[in-house]
């Protein structure tokens, strides 16, 4: 590695080991309400992207290349030879590419509220937020998000974890935010998603808006092995809202894996 460092990540659990990548302006964390009934199945692997939580700041601006060398760095000094993994938004970007470039070391993959196929629309209107902050400041633009990411309900009965959401993003580096806000507005798996050969679990909210069913219905179709989740009512922030259940549909794909592989998932 160089001298930026490397992530800082977290093991718990037993059982075949599972690594989960959490989405921008986020940290391992995210992954709280998933983590008692994942940690119960597999031993799972969290960490912080570059530039977030406890990981160190990048030193030249970061690409979803380097993302995935990342991961790939946290699986050497993990120790684990073979993996599932599970990422969310930009997370569901970097462990598909992972996956193409390293198919040896994946046993499945979760792509859980992530984008592919947008049309020119969809890129105009993700492009046009990240626009808006680049010009008007995260601080003014990032409370339009909340009612993409969070259920009115959630907001409703939940304000102190919407405000802490929030907060989350203000407290990241603001070059870093605007970085990987744009790996997530520009990468587009459409061309490349046939290659990832290992199984893989779609999953995203029925009212996911840059994340709709449209666009994983769509994903799920390219890929060369795969099962669709549409969760109703929910938004962007399943793992805020819904991390239990989220938790239980990878428990029930990676464990259904055992009549056709050899991944020895303790179910």
């Amino acid at each position: 590695m160089t001298a930026e460092g490397t992530c800082s990540f977290s093991i718990t659990g037993q059982g075949p080991p599972l690594f989960l990548i959490h989405g921008i302006g986020a940290s391992r964390q995210t992954w709280d309400k998933a983590m008692p009934a994942l940690a119960a199945h597999f031993t799972v692997v969290t960490y912080d992207l570059r530039g977030h939580g406890q990981s160190p700041l990048p030193v030249n601006r970061l690409t979803l290349d380097r993302l995935v060398e990342d991961l790939e760095q946290v699986r050497r000094q993990s120790g684990f030879e073979q993996a599932h993994f599970a990422g969310h938004s930009l997370g569901g970007m970097i462990g598909p590419a992972y996956a193409l470039n390293y198919p040896h070391r994946v046993l499945s993959v979760g792509l859980l509220s992530t984008a592919a196929f947008r049309t020119p629309d969809d890129l105009a209107k993700v492009g046009a937020v990240v626009s808006a902050m680049e010009k008007d400041g995260i601080a003014q633009v990032l409370p339009t998000l909340t009612d993409r990411w969070f259920t009115d309900d959630f907001i409703c009965d939940y304000p102190g974890v919407v405000e802490q959401r929030l907060q989350q993003v203000l407290d990241t580096d603001p070059e870093v935010f605007l970085n990987v806000f744009q790996i997530y507005a520009t990468t587009e798996m459409a061309s490349w998603l046939h290659k990832v050969t290992a199984p893989c679990l779609v999953l995203t909210g029925e009212n996911d808006g840059g994340c709709n069913p449209r666009l994983n219905r769509q994903i799920d179709t390219a890929l060369a092995d795969s099962e669709l989740v549409i969760l109703p009512g929910y938004k962007h922030s399943l793992l805020l809202e819904a991390g239990e259940i989220v938790a239980d549909h990878l428990i029930r794909f990676i464990c259904s894996l055992d009549t056709r592989t050899e991944s020895g998932t303790d179910c």
